[in-house]
């Protein structure tokens, strides 16, 4: 909760610093990579930092953290608070880091805001800071804590036993820890990060779905390829699908994600876009194995049958269910597909069970049409979840 002294200087300053909150994390993230070029080498990711989406995911979280604080003093947006902090902890990041961050990121409000940056205004500012940092730190300690690691050291050694292709630009790896212990437990629908050497020198660092069941002597990630047009994104990936092969061995992190399968019997919606259905898999897989009876509605859309990565291993899993649809759309279903319906999915007009969750992945304009399609038929906001690979853009604020 926002002091007493801060909240009328925070709220009148709003307006003037989320007008001005993209110029200061452009500045921002430039001063920090000048001062840690290490950051950018081999934390941040240069494609999203290339595109501007890490710049916009910041500068949302901060204008919408400080506008929870005055509309909701009560409350804490914990579910998005979370989101973040298994991001973060996925990444190794540490509370010394929020340290670093603050230091460049109040010099570029000083930059940018100028004499409009009064002490009244940079100590209230700084206090929206730290009760953000404060509560993602306090997540993330609990988060190491399960996972039974010291801050930060979530990384171990993992051999690819098997790669198989999936679509022409999907492949999923099966790993298996290279130390020989056993893999680590994770819940259904949580991922990994994977970080890799690349010929510059770089150790980028992209998080996968777990895409089958946990319990098993191995994971499985699955990598789509993005292709090369010049730019930055998809270097992993791209990186990945050309050259990774059983033998080689990886560095993986320990599973996070809150994107996780509730264990009760109550109905579930699993709603996935393209490369999005592997944490759906898992889910499936998770179901299956464990003799689930719970009704579940299955939604996936793709380009084509041919681009729906595990299409046979997708309609085994649903038909292993008693009680599992399965709505497919494609853009271009062709012969191949004629249950699938064309063009892209709605559940505006799926008969739906009440006490409903949901769980949705894949882009985000995906994630938002289905998910005001459920606010707009009754779902509670709350029985929404879903997962963003890539910088959280404040889906549910949207």
């Amino acid at each position: 909760m926002l002091s007493e002294q801060s909240v009328p200087v925070v709220r009148a300053t709003l307006p003037a610093v989320g007008a001005a909150i993209g110029d200061i994390t452009t500045l921002f993230y430039r001063k920090l990579f000048d001062a840690h070029p290490e950051l950018l080498r081999d934390l941040f990711n240069r494609g999203n930092q290339a595109s501007g989406e890490q710049q916009r995911a910041l500068a949302g979280s901060i204008a919408a953290f400080a506008g929870m604080l005055l509309e909701r003093p009560d409350a804490r947006p914990d579910a998005l608070l979370s989101r973040i902090a298994h991001k973060h902890a996925s990444l190794g990041i540490t509370s010394d880091q929020y340290k670093i961050v603050h230091r460049h990121l109040f010099a570029a409000i000083a930059d940018v805001l100028g004499d409009a940056v009064t002490p009244e205004v940079a100590a209230a500012w700084d206090e929206v800071y730290w009760l953000m940092a404060n509560a993602l730190v306090a997540v993330e300690t609990r988060l190491y804590q399960e996972a039974g690691v010291t801050e930060g050291e979530v990384w171990r050694p993992m051999e690819i036993t098997g790669r198989h292709e999936e679509t022409p630009d999907a492949v999923s790896l099966v790993l298996r820890p290279a130390d020989g212990r056993p893999t680590r437990p994770f819940l259904p629908g949580q991922y990994v990060s994977v970080r890799s050497s690349l010929p510059d020198g770089s150790r980028q660092i992209r998080q996968y779905s777990l895409s089958a069941a946990p319990g098993r002597t191995d994971w499985r990630i699955t990598v789509k390829r993005v292709p090369d047009d010049g730019r930055p994104e998809g270097e992993v990936s791209s990186w990945l699908h050309a050259h990774a092969r059983p033998g080689d061995v990886l560095t993986v992190s320990a599973p996070f994600g809150d994107l996780a399968l509730t264990e009760d019997d109550g109905p579930l919606l699993l709603a996935s876009a393209g490369i999005g259905v592997t944490p759906v898999l898992a889910m499936l897989d998770h179901l299956a194995a464990t003799g689930s009876t719970r009704p579940v509605t299955v939604v996936h859309a793709d380009r084509s049958p041919a681009d729906h990565a595990h299409r046979q291993e997708h309609l085994d899993l649903v038909r292993a269910l008693p009680d599992a649809r399965l709505h497919l759309w494609y853009e271009e279903p062709g012969d191949a597909a004629p249950e699938a319906a064309a063009g892209r999915a709605d559940v505006s007009g799926l008969e739906l069970p009440p006490g409903l969750t949901a769980y949705l992945c894949g882009p985000v304009p995906f994630m938002r049409a289905v998910r005001g399609d459920l606010l707009r038929r009754g779902v509670p906001a709350e029985a929404v979840h879903y997962e963003v690979f890539g910088p959280d853009l404040w889906l549910g604020q949207q």
